[in-house]
């Protein structure tokens, strides 16, 4: 049920639509999860109607998430952003085996490419993915590539500025002539460029952007930018980079929509931030004694496999896999880091364990009974060890939140993930902020940040930049 106000909505830019402040990222979503499909209901059903995917999001199992649960509303009350350009996975193998043009061969498995003979594709795919006769928004995915791969040879000139926008007009050109057909209705492009100071040679500028779409059409559709912002990343709002105005600033005057992507997932030098809570504020993190009694059940539950039959866990490591976790927990960096730890020195061998057992143990009630307390209990285990290290952040979240006091941000109760997306939302210019939320909570505690308190968000933005 939608219990959202009605002046909660907000213009997205000239197109005639009218979008709700906080948008659906599906960058991390996929079909055949229950959870992230239970999360983009919900973010639905309270009002919310901007979803925002890409061709290359898992693999495409994003998009046909978005498809299977748009067929249960009305088509007319959900937005749907969706983008082109990555050549992985999928799109590798049809790379491989159909030569389009004007690839970027930037990386070993990462390939990048806006020619029209590869937008066709992605296009008719995206669609096809998602059932859609028409898709709202279609965007450009990071066409940056282009000047960043220059970059690895050579400083970016000006000839390579004119390459890199004769591409984009080209791509607008092709797009335009999907709106006549009826297959897009608006374009435009997502850049984590467009932040940049002038004086970066890979900076994407959204004037000149504009300037290739007037050239095709004078009735073009480009009307919608994407780009990274939050505390801590605030080119956009700060970086007087399109004629003397922010990107904010030039896209309000020039009637186009902008949606922030990444407003909690910082990047400061080489480490990742995450702007949230992961405790109560001030409290203590937890350390050895806490982690002991995470593994307690795990050690009691080896224990009994050795004293039934005989065998240890993890076979061909010196000891259990509470003892591997013991030893490796304390050296993860974030809960993000233990997602790739976790799969190659925990899941993988453990599956591998697992498998081997079944063979040698097949019709024993002994194991079979094991095997099902173990299962029952390694994914929570596995969970509670992400809160675990998520924990370990909170004395930085705490200093987050002490310096926007100091920036003139006032004392709330609401959570430094609500704080730091209400001040995104509150800047002029701003149509839509996208918040990855692949559960329930993450549904409910981004909605929280349409009630964070008034203030002016540019001088908060400001002030908390000269703090850095």
């Amino acid at each position: 049920m939608n219990s959202t106000p009605a002046n909660v909505y907000r213009p997205l830019g000239s197109t005639g639509l009218s979008c709700h402040p906080l948008g659906f990222g599906c960058y991390r979503i996929a079909d055949g999860n229950s959870e992230h499909e239970a999360a983009l209901r919900r973010y639905l059903d309270r009002g919310g109607n901007l979803i925002d995917t890409s061709a290359n999001y898992t693999d495409g199992q994003s998009e046909i998430l978005v498809g299977k649960v748009l067929r249960s509303y009305t088509r007319e009350n959900a937005i749907v952003v969706t983008k082109a350009g990555y050549i992985q996975g999928q799109n590798m193998k049809l790379a491989l085996t159909q030569s389009f043009p004007e690839v970027v061969k930037y990386g070993e498995g990462l390939w990048h490419c806006i020619h029209p003979e590869f937008l066709e594709t992605q296009l008719f795919n995206s669609s096809q993915r998602m059932q859609l006769d028409v898709i709202d928004v279609f965007l450009l995915h990071n066409p940056e590539y282009y000047l960043n791969h220059q970059a690895h040879f050579r400083t970016p000139g000006e000839e390579d500025h004119r390459e890199f926008y004769r591409r984009i007009g080209q791509a607008f050109t092709f797009l335009e002539q999907k709106v006549k057909e009826g297959k897009i209705r608006w374009y435009g492009i997502s850049s984590n460029n467009f932040g940049l100071p002038r004086s970066d040679p890979t900076m994407t500028s959204v004037h000149r952007c504009l300037e290739e779409a007037e050239a095709v059409s004078p009735e073009h559709h480009f009307r919608v930018v994407q780009l990274p912002m939050n505390l801590y990343e605030t080119g956009g709002a700060l970086e007087l980079n399109n004629e003397g105005l922010s990107v904010l600033d030039f896209c309000d005057r020039r009637g186009l929509a902008v949606l922030l992507n990444r407003p909690l997932n910082a990047f400061r030098g080489n480490q990742m931030l995450r702007l949230a809570d992961f405790t109560s504020p001030g409290q203590n993190p937890p350390g050895k004694k806490e982690l002991d009694e995470l593994l307690r059940p795990l050690r009691e539950l080896e224990d009994d496999l050795v004293k039934q039959l005989n065998t240890p866990l993890l076979e061909g490591h010196n000891s259990g896999l509470s003892d591997l976790l013991e030893r490796l927990v304390p050296q993860v960096k974030s809960a993000d880091h233990w997602e790739q730890i976790a799969g190659r020195y925990v899941v993988g061998p453990v599956q591998q364990w697992l498998q081997t057992l079944r063979h040698t143990q097949q019709g024993n009630p002994i194991w079979d009974n094991w095997v099902e307390q173990f299962l029952q209990l390694i994914n929570p285990l596995l969970e509670a060890i992400e809160r675990f290290l998520q924990a370990q952040q909170q004395p930085l979240s705490d200093g987050i939140r002490k310096r926007l006091l100091q920036a003139g941000y006032p004392e709330t109760e609401n959570s430094l993930s609500q704080v730091a997306m209400g001040i995104l939302i509150s800047l002029n210019g701003v149509s839509c902020v996208l918040n990855g939320m692949r559960r329930l909570a993450y549904v409910e505690d981004a909605l929280g940040a349409l009630h964070s308190p008034e203030v002016n968000a540019l001088s908060v933005l400001q002030n908390f930049s000269r703090q850095l």
